[in-house]
């Protein structure tokens, strides 16, 4: 009877230990629990978990466990099996029928080894050596085959020394223990099948996220290596929120599944930027098209010159062969006045055109002004104004180098984000991406951009990339339209918003007080921008 409960309960143990595996997204972690639930059920001493290589034509040690002599090497244990793998075929092309676990996999087949001393046809002397190092007595061995669906051999479970419950002896494992642990094994074989074809399916996924962010770094260099930074910033942000212990945020934990899902997030947070015409990204000038609109602004500007130049040469022959000095004066000063007034003012619209400056209200009149006054004429003699309306809505633009409608155009990077982010078929553990991806935009007040959220309406997770997004723009060194700004600077900025509702205010102390900022600013940043942060002089930051 007690045989019986014996193997009623391992049968149980083995359902339990289905359910375990299946539910393990680690590999090294689910081939240790293979070999441990192998062992359990067997009662076995020692055991070893071979996997195929890539080639299929060697056995990779994995794990090795022998509780009597304290051995642990491979997955958690930290050490590292230094054991070379065992070929499956000899130099000369032929099975390598002499080792056990090759035997096994070749022929798909489980060997049950009462004792390895008395065995034939098997080759034992690595044990006989490793015994006579360790004291160690290997005697008896079950070997049996990893077979995924496919029908092909994965790997090999051997176990070593079937040991008595009750009174402790070393014997033979028997038909029942050979029978769980084929069973075993043919779960652990899906168990790790599905975990490679998931594994291969992520690194496929996060290939294809690779394309798509190499698309817009080919599109724009500028803004390239800001998809790869923003996802890194908010992983080191997200972690240290998970970190915290106090305050608001202390009740927020990621699971692992979190975590993949926030990364996937913030490396697909501006897909949408395939879209976007690249002229409009690069728009480093205010006049900047395929090219820099100013080269024609200034092209006209000497056709001004000239026509000036030619106005007062006509002049000066209207005065006749002998003009007075005064009248001669007169119009060599009229027409050099006009000339610096020209150069004046193309002088202010190249500073005009760089739009790193606010322009006042005097500087967007003076535009209008100079495109109603200086003209030019074409070859047909058609008048012209120095500047097209498009050219001074462009000029006239109050800060930065985009328009209206053209900042229109990039905010409707986040639009065709979540557009392509709702239409994709997520399964479970991503359902989140899109409104992760799609809500570094939005501001805490209900102001921001494409749904005007608020806080409340917002997942920690969006609201931690707003903040990422944000502070990599700022120390962002690839920008054509403005220089790198120092820490002390970005920080300054990033108090401003916590203050006036963009950015969440407790994930900002967060920000602050565990130095996320700082550890972003070394991987990344050049050294001339880490300056010293003054704590207390971050807007909105209370120091503790």
């Amino acid at each position: 009877m007690d045989k019986f409960d014996d193997l009623l309960r391992r049968f149980e143990d083995l359902n339990e230990i289905g359910a375990a595996l299946s539910n393990e997204r680690n590999i090294e972690a689910l081939l240790e629990k293979i070999l441990l639930a192998a062992k359990a059920i067997t009662h076995a001493d020692g055991g070893t978990l071979y996997r195929t290589d890539e080639s299929g034509e060697h056995l990779r040690f994995e794990i090795m466990r022998t509780d009597s002599i304290g051995i642990a090497m491979g997955g958690t244990s930290g050490k590292r099996i230094v054991f070379p793998p065992l070929p499956l075929h000899l130099p000369g092309g032929q099975p390598n029928l002499s080792m056990v676990a090759a035997y096994c996999a070749l022929n798909r087949c489980t060997v049950n080894i009462a004792d390895a001393y008395a065995a034939e046809g098997f080759d034992f002397s690595g044990t006989r050596a490793f015994d006579a190092r360790t004291g160690y007595r290997s005697t008896s061995f079950l070997t049996v085959p990893m077979m995924n669906h496919e029908g092909r051999v994965i790997g090999v479970l051997q176990l070593i020394n079937a040991v008595d419950p009750a009174s402790g002896v070393v014997g033979v494992f028997s038909d029942s223990d050979r029978r769980l642990a084929e069973s075993l094994a043919s779960q652990a074989a899906i168990a790790l099948t599905n975990r490679q074809l998931v594994s291969q399916l992520e690194a496929l996924f996060e290939s294809f996220i690779t394309l798509i962010n190499n698309a817009i770094d080919e599109k724009s260099p500028y803004t390239g290596g800001h998809c790869q930074r923003v996802p890194t910033l908010t992983m080191m942000l997200a972690e240290a929120v998970n970190d915290t212990t106090e305050g608001p945020l202390a009740d927020f934990t990621m699971t692992d599944a979190d975590r993949y899902e926030l990364k996937i997030a913030g490396l697909l947070h501006d897909c949408g930027k395939v879209t976007t015409p690249v002229h409009v990204v690069d728009k480093a000038t205010k006049l900047q098209t395929i090219f820099d609109r100013i080269q024609l602004v200034d092209a006209r500007f000497e056709l001004i010159r000239r026509d000036i130049e030619l106005a007062t040469l006509r002049r000066q022959l209207a005065l006749g062969p002998d003009p007075t000095p005064a009248m001669r004066e007169r119009v060599e000063r009229d027409g050099t006045d006009l000339l610096n007034e020209v150069e004046g003012d193309r002088t202010f619209l190249r500073q005009a055109n760089i739009g790193s400056e606010r322009m006042s209200d005097a500087d967007v009149e003076r535009v209008h002004a100079i495109a109603r006054r200086w003209s030019w004429t074409d070859a047909h003699g058609v008048v012209h104004p120095c500047l097209s309306a498009d050219e001074v809505e462009n000029l006239t633009i109050r800060a930065g180098t985009l328009t209206g409608a053209e900042r229109e155009i990039i905010n409707y990077h986040i639009v065709s984000t979540i557009r392509m982010l709702e239409s994709l078929p997520w399964p479970r553990h991503l359902t989140n991406v899109p409104e992760y991806a799609g809500g570094h935009h939005e501001r805490m007040d209900g102001k921001g951009y494409p749904r005007g959220l608020t806080r409340e309406q917002m997942s920690v997770q969006a609201r931690v990339m707003g903040i990422a997004d944000i502070f990599e723009a700022l120390t962002a060194k690839d920008r054509p339209y403005k220089r790198p700004m120092k820490l002390s600077e970005a920080l300054h900025i990033l108090g401003k918003f916590r203050l006036n509702g963009h950015i969440d205010p407790d994930l900002f102390d967060v920000f602050v007080r565990q130095q996320v900022y700082l550890r972003y600013a070394e991987k990344f940043l050049d050294p001339e921008q880490i300056d010293h942060v003054d704590l207390s002089a971050i807007p909105g930051y209370a120091v503790n």
